[in-house]
């Protein structure tokens, strides 16, 4: 009998208030997809010293280690003791974008998890690293919003965003992981094929189409709200998808995303 996969996800985390919230919607997609949680955090050499002798830095360095273990380990322990999941974690001190980048580079994983609060991408992200994730890692991208959260072992409401018929075997797994029937947004423009944008044929869909324009991520806000959608799948590699459209859709949506290749 062939070996189920297990996938890796990565969550990056500047532990806001919002940070325990992101970890349950981890745990969500986790137990959908067979996946192993792997938390990790980045702290600014800047944030921790600043000018200081080296012997004195070195000791706040240790210290500054140790309440840091000591936070995500308070934060980690009892949400995976209530789930029953193994979550490992691990930080460092140094440059946000070369640590991540080396830790990506090094784990490899298959989905990273990010936390957005309100309009705004977790604090490290004023460091474009939301654009610089989108740019590193060619895999599956989740952001999780803290007002409408994943709930583990509760059945998903999923919506999808101008995608397309996918051979993901993730998206496959977490589409088929809800009985409710998909909800479709498509923008389109004068030269779209409606027929050519299909996505899933063998659930059952309901479907709203949006002509592109100015106001478009706020009108599909608007009906992602009523139909009571808390996970929107959204094919970043749409021709309509530019950067800062994504950016528009990240910041204006108000459930959790997954951003799809």
């Amino acid at each position: 009998m062939k070996e189920e996969k297990k996938y890796k996800i990565l969550v990056l985390s500047d532990l806001n208030k919002s940070t325990g919230k992101t970890i349950k919607s981890s745990i969500s997609i986790a137990k959908i997809v067979n996946a192993d949680i792997n938390f990790f955090y980045v702290k600014k050499p800047t944030e921790v010293v600043e000018k200081e002798s080296q012997l004195s830095a070195m000791r706040t360095f240790n210290k500054e280690y140790f309440s840091i273990d000591k936070t995500i380990k308070g934060l980690i322990t009892p949400i995976a003791k209530e789930y029953q999941i193994n979550i490992n974690y691990s930080f460092t001190i140094g440059n946000l974008k070369n640590e991540i980048e080396n830790h990506i580079n090094e784990n490899k994983p298959d989905i990273i998890v990010l936390g957005k609060r309100k309009t705004k991408i977790v604090n490290f992200m004023r460091d474009n690293i939301t654009q610089f994730i989108l740019k590193k890692h060619k895999g599956t991208i989740v952001i999780t919003d803290d007002t409408n959260p994943l709930e583990p072992n509760k059945e998903l409401s999923l919506g999808s965003l101008n995608q397309t018929k996918s051979k993901n075997v993730i998206i496959e797994n977490i589409l088929s992981s809800s009985k409710k029937p998909l909800t479709s947004f498509k923008i389109l423009d004068s030269s779209s094929n409606l027929k050519d944008e299909s996505f899933s044929k063998d659930k059952n869909t309901t479907e709203y189409v949006f002509e592109k324009g100015d106001n478009v991520v706020k009108n599909i806000s608007t009906y992602l709200s009523k139909s009571s959608i808390n996970l929107l799948l959204v094919n970043r590699n749409h021709s309509n998808m530019t950067k800062s459209n994504i950016k528009e859709v990240i910041n204006n949506l108000n459930c959790s995303l997954i951003l799809t290749t």
